[in-house]
């Protein structure tokens, strides 16, 4: 069985084609369009290695896209949220998200679960980097 320089032998590499269009592209692999179930796409080419093409499928679909030539075509996950939640969270100061809320002007409506929701709002804020102070309180 014959490999190339990264390994791979042709059973591991696919026909693949990409074509580029103004309102997106058009994929397709061994012949099979792919395009309805890829939501994004990325293709990376080192010199003198096979090009790789990492695709984010979308919903329940598993297809993949289009390039003239052979490609290591390896289908991507999006990472689950929970690691990076959970590393945001543990970032924050308890008390500086604490003040933080307590300064908003949307504290004062008296609905149901104010403060929840406000600091849930200002942890949305601080995570998008929107927030002013954003930078302070995850300088814990």
């Amino acid at each position: 069985m014959t490999t190339d320089k990264s390994g791979k032998t042709a059973a591991d590499q696919h026909q693949v084609q990409i074509r580029m269009r103004a309102n997106g592209a058009s994929l397709e692999v061994d012949g099979h369009d792919i395009s309805d179930g890829i939501s994004a796409y990325t293709l990376h080419q080192a010199a003198g290695q096979p090009a790789q093409m990492v695709v984010q499928v979308s919903g329940e679909a598993t297809r993949n896209g289009v390039l003239d030539g052979l490609a290591h075509v390896v289908v991507g996950e999006a990472p689950h949220p929970g690691d990076a939640a959970s590393a945001f969270l543990s970032a924050i100061d308890p008390g500086q998200l604490e003040q933080a809320a307590l300064r908003r002007h949307d504290l004062m409506t008296g609905g149901p679960h104010e403060m929840t929701r406000v600091m849930l709002t200002q942890l949305i804020e601080w995570a998008r980097g929107t927030a002013d102070d954003a930078q302070e309180a995850l300088a814990r």
